[in-house]
């Protein structure tokens, strides 16, 4: 199986400076800019059979600038939304720490602020990676379109990682990750490919 991972578009919230998360803001006109481009280079890489996407408006709106290209369905899946992150999303940082001060103690199993766990998190991961990986065939090529903070996650899912650990990894816009899964073992092809954006640094 292959699998790429694939994260969003620049978004409007990057312009506002504003924490994402669940708060849902569009691509702004270089976001859609990076999807096309990110589109024509992964229809050149490899041939989809399907694309799973989060419903939020930056991640869908890249997954259909994908299914544009390849003629692939996309397909929603909640849980590839990024972290829920409850009454801070939508706010400067700012106001957020004004606001909404993180608590001096703070464990894997903390929620605060209606927001989600760090072990809700990385469970949430491991539910959908399980789920894409034992419900397609081993032959299949999928393609994930999520967040920075979910794509972290799956990443350690996809190592095995406990749950508690401090790898991690960090997805620029639209950046590509290339997972492969055989009956030898699970390989990461790379991590992070932004080569299709050269065209728009030019």
């Amino acid at each position: 199986m292959d699998i790429l991972v694939i994260r969003h578009g620049q978004s409007e919230a990057d312009i506002l400076k504003v924490i994402e998360g669940r708060a849902d803001f569009p691509l702004t006109q270089l976001g859609n800019k990076q999807a096309v481009q990110m589109a024509e280079w992964v229809n050149g890489y490899i041939k989809l059979d399907k694309i799973f996407t989060s419903p939020l408006q930056r991640a869908r709106q890249t997954a259909e600038r994908l299914s544009a290209v390849t003629g692939i369905p996309v397909e929603l899946d909640d849980s590839l939304m990024e972290w829920k992150n409850g009454l801070i999303a939508g706010l400067s940082i700012e106001d957020a720490n004004k606001k909404y001060p993180k608590p001096n103690l703070y464990f894997p199993h903390t929620i605060v602020y209606e927001q989600e766990s760090d072990i809700e998190f990385r469970a949430r991961a491991e539910k959908a990676l399980s789920r894409i990986i034992n419900e397609n065939p081993l032959e299949s090529k999928i393609a994930i379109v999520s967040h920075g903070g979910l794509i972290a996650r799956l990443f350690q899912s996809f190592l095995r990682l406990p749950i508690i650990s401090d790898v991690s990894i960090n997805t620029s816009d639209t950046g590509i990750h290339h997972w492969k899964i055989s009956t030898g073992g699970r390989r990461i092809i790379f991590a992070n490919n932004l080569i299709h954006l050269e065209a728009l640094s030019c």
